[in-house]
């Protein structure tokens, strides 16, 4: 096609042994026609772009240098991964990134021996790699076989604990393995690069307070626009430099920093590396997220996750929007309460922007607290606000906040301290697939002690709950929503308190009755239209929460109707299992009631748009229509209508 970049040497790879005949100069080359035809695929399918572009050359290095599959080269998250699927056998499939069918936006096992580690979560691949590495020495088999474990691994993923545990045990084996430390967070622009060089040598040459001096005389030397990137390098050479020291006392031999972005430096150190090594090693390169492809470059966030684009302009294709976006509601709302209550405090795990805070941030700067990639750390420091007499809103996505699990179980519900979960992307979430599908919180925080857990129907009712939290002290509280827009509804001006453990009737009917929690309310009024052309009317409740029950609304429910079907997205264990407890223990089954549950089947379901995603989860509209006819016994959906 002619919008396709011109990429000769690219063409020549089907997998990374045909990089082994390629000279130096042309792998340089090479890795300027991977950038090209890396944002040519992203502008098709949209996707995680800037952290791919930052690791082309690296990319290219590893892959010449080290013999993969045999290597296991082991992404940190797996976000920057898509210039590594062109080389290794799928640039024939890497359009179709992020869709049905298609090639997964991550590491992913179950496509490629090239995957030796799926990953879509940050911080654990040095845990990974050891696990290889001893493998290895205890004479594993795996079909490719096992030779060298290379961690990839981010600034900020090195920022989590586990990264910091995984360096500990690795630097007490003191097994062959090797960790190559992607710095992009104070990398240079490029009229700063030759002091850059300069001071790595310094660093590499001199002791530590020389090169202080050094760097203080330096900056004085610069024309002043050059001033600002001088001074963010000296202090990043003084952290790398308590860096090197840190790394080498966990057992680490410490290399760095070296340009990511230079094969002359690369490759040397790369060969060196594989034919010397014997303990574990540390290579620190300096990268810059973007690298290559200007509007990345510009970008505030460097490209780090984009809808389709064009690749002239770096323009977005996003589709107009009808209503809000959850998050951005959520973000408004909360920036709403702060200003009438000066104890709100809001807490994140690197999601500012992600989780909406970026508008409370603005506003409240000393009031809103970005923990890094730490959500255990976040949860135990929010349970320690709320329990220094402030009110924290604990904002993060469903599948990160399970990596906090231990400390909202001990450090939270124990102590019942009532910190507020904000827990965003709850559900099916689509492209990013079934590793950021928010299934579990439900049954995951319901069955605490002491827990509220809500559910907002749509993007009024997520304004109510974050009203209702702010005024909730007794013990923790947790409201959940989803990720893209919401469907439309008139907005309150301002939150108000919910009664704890009451929902609300939507419409009254006969026979059965539909108790949605969450977002399908909508399909559920959908499903109820079409039933209505049947003569068949549901009542429809929206439960807006799993704990505690609005036991009064269920027992009456099952009262007045010979069948009573939950909806909920989230998998079996939650809101469902819940009601069907209380109607057991009520004995409310010895009399009768058909009873039906509507979860998240028994699966990890791939990447599509969510509404696909739902169908294949049996929660669309026309699915809760057929499970009504079939509870009902009346005749099967598809026959034709009277």
């Amino acid at each position: 096609m002619s919008d396709r970049p011109h990429t000769p040497l690219l063409d020549q790879v089907i997998r990374p042994a045909d990089l082994k005949r390629f000279s130096d100069a042309q792998l340089t080359q090479l890795a300027g026609e991977l950038r090209a035809e890396t944002v040519s695929a992203v502008s098709v399918t949209g996707g995680h772009l800037g952290a791919g572009l930052g690791v082309v050359e690296l990319t290219v290095a590893l892959h010449a240098v080290f013999d993969t599959p045999r290597d296991k080269v082991i992404w940190d998250v797996g976000h920057q991964c898509y210039p590594h699927k062109i080389l290794t056998e799928r640039r024939d499939r890497i359009r179709t990134l992020r869709m049905k069918d298609g090639l997964s936006g991550f590491t992913k096992r179950s496509e490629s021996p090239y995957d030796p580690f799926g990953a879509a979560h940050s911080s654990t691949s040095i845990s990974a790699a050891l696990g290889f590495a001893v493998a290895r020495d205890l004479g594993g088999v795996t079909p490719e076989g096992l030779g060298d474990a290379i961690a990839v691994i981010g600034d900020g993923s090195m920022s989590a604990g586990m990264a910091f545990e995984a360096m500990n045990n690795a630097g007490h084996l003191k097994k062959r393995l090797i960790v190559i430390l992607n710095d992009n967070e104070m990398s240079i622009a490029p009229p700063v690069g030759a002091l850059s060089n300069y001071l790595s040598r310094l660093y590499a040459e001199a002791p530590f307070q020389e090169l202080k001096a050094a760097a203080k005389g330096a900056v004085s030397l610069l024309p002043e626009p050059f001033r600002e990137g001088a001074k963010r390098a000296k202090e990043m050479l003084k952290g790398m430099a308590v860096g090197g020291t840190l790394f080498e006392e966990l057992g680490f031999s410490y290399i760095g920093p070296i340009d990511g972005h230079d094969m002359h430096q690369l490759l040397p150190v790369l060969r060196t590396i594989k034919a010397r090594a014997t303990g574990p090693i540390l290579l620190h390169v300096l990268t810059k997220k973007g690298k290559g492809y200007a509007p990345a470059e510009r970008a505030r966030d460097r490209g780090h996750a984009t809808a389709k684009f064009d690749v002239v302009t770096g323009e977005q294709k996003k589709a107009p929007s009808n209503a809000p976006s959850y998050t951005s509601v959520f973000g408004k709302a909360l920036v709403d309460q702060a200003a009438r209550d000066d104890k709100i405090v809001a807490v994140t795990a690197a999601m500012p922007d992600g989780t909406g805070l970026n508008l409370f941030a603005e506003r409240y700067p000393s009031r809103c607290f970005d923990v890094g990639i730490a959500e255990q750390h976040g949860v135990t420091f929010s349970a320690a606000l709320a329990a220094g007499g402030l009110k924290p809103f604990c904002a993060m996505y469903s599948t990160f906040l399970q990596r906090g699990y231990d400390q909202v179980v001990h450090d939270v519900a124990i102590q019942r301290l009532p910190v507020r979960f904000a827990i965003d992307r709850a559900g099916l979430v689509g492209a990013d697939g079934a590793t950021h599908a928010g299934s579990f919180d439900i049954a995951y925080l319901a069955n605490l002690p002491g827990m509220v857990v809500m559910a907002a129907a749509d993007e009024a009712e997520l304004v109510h709950m974050v009203a209702t939290a702010a005024a909730h002290d007794d013990g923790p509280i947790a409201f959940r929503y989803p990720r893209g827009e919401g469907v439309g509804v008139e907005m309150p001006e301002q939150g108000k308190v919910l009664e704890i453990g009451k929902g609300r009737m939507i419409q009254e009917g006969a026979r059965v009755a539909l108790l949605s929690f969450g977002t399908r309310l909508a399909e559920v009024q959908k499903a109820a239209e079409a039933l209505a052309a049947r003569g068949i009317t549901p009542t429809i409740a929206d439960a807006r929460f799993a704990k505690p029950l609005d036991r009064d609304l269920i027992l009456q429910l099952a009262h007045d109707h010979e069948a009573l079907i939950t909806i909920e997205e989230g998998a079996v264990g939650g809101f469902g299992s819940h009601v069907a407890q209380l109607l057991s223990d009520e004995g409310v089954f010895d009399h009768g009631l058909k009873f039906r549950s509507m979860v998240l089947p028994d699966t990890f379901i791939d990447q599509s748009s969510p509404e696909d995603m739902y169908a294949i989860a049996g929660m669309n509209a026309p699915q809760i229509e057929a499970k009504v006819l079939e509870v009902l016994g009346v005749a099967k959906i598809g026959e034709k209508r009277a």
